[in-house]
């Protein structure tokens, strides 16, 4: 006859093993190790977790601190008669600024980054318009105005993730949109051109 071993229970954890977990989620974010992305979905999964394996997974893989130098920290964005785009993994820093004449700013930060608990983003675009995406749990705060554009500050619906960082946006447009939003899967980011493209396709679409 043989008789099975008795499964385990869980091991249930407390506050601490969490807190700890956060913190050395933080650690990696800060010397490069995780994207914001991936810190908030990470730092999200910690503080859901009640068992040492749920735990576990959450922090698994952050080992190797990437090369020195290997990200490029970014604290400008200039564009004149074209689009400017800060996409894929780079650096965030404390501080933004950016301009656009005659063409768009994108800023995609959910694979930067980042140190700091407050980033500060300022933004200016005449005949063009400023898009930012967020991922899911971070807290952005959006001032500024508008001159003949639109503006919209759509995130997840989700609460803000601990130890994720607050994003400062004040952007001024003229004749132009300021779009801050957290993507779905496959959005494209809206283009000021799209507009010239689509009234040339109409006006073609009438010539006799």
């Amino acid at each position: 006859m043989e008789v099975e071993p008795h499964a385990q229970p869980p091991e249930r954890i407390g506050e601490a093993a969490r807190e700890a977990a956060a913190a050395e989620l933080q650690r990696a974010a800060g010397d490069g190790r995780l994207t914001l992305e991936e810190f908030s979905e990470r730092v999200g999964a910690v503080w859901a977790a009640d068992t040492s394996d749920a735990l576990r997974t959450a922090t698994a893989g952050v080992e190797t601190a990437p090369p020195v130098g290997s990200l490029r920290s970014r604290s400008s964005v200039v564009s004149v008669f074209g689009d400017a785009r800060r996409v894929g993994r780079w650096r965030l820093p404390r501080r933004v600024r950016g301009v656009a004449l005659f063409g768009d700013i994108h800023l995609d930060l959910r694979r930067v980054v980042v140190e700091d608990p407050v980033v500060d983003i300022g933004l200016v675009t005449v005949f063009g318009n400023a898009y930012v995406a967020v991922p899911d749990g971070v807290e952005v705060e959006l001032a500024g105005f508008d001159v003949l554009g639109d503006r919209e500050l759509r995130l997840a619906a989700v609460s803000r993730r601990p130890g994720t960082p607050l994003i400062r946006i004040r952007a001024y447009g003229v004749f132009g949109d300021v779009t801050v939003r957290t993507p779905k899967p496959g959005e494209r980011p809206p283009s000021w051109w799209d507009y010239f493209r689509s009234e040339r396709h109409r006006r073609r679409e009438l010539e006799p």
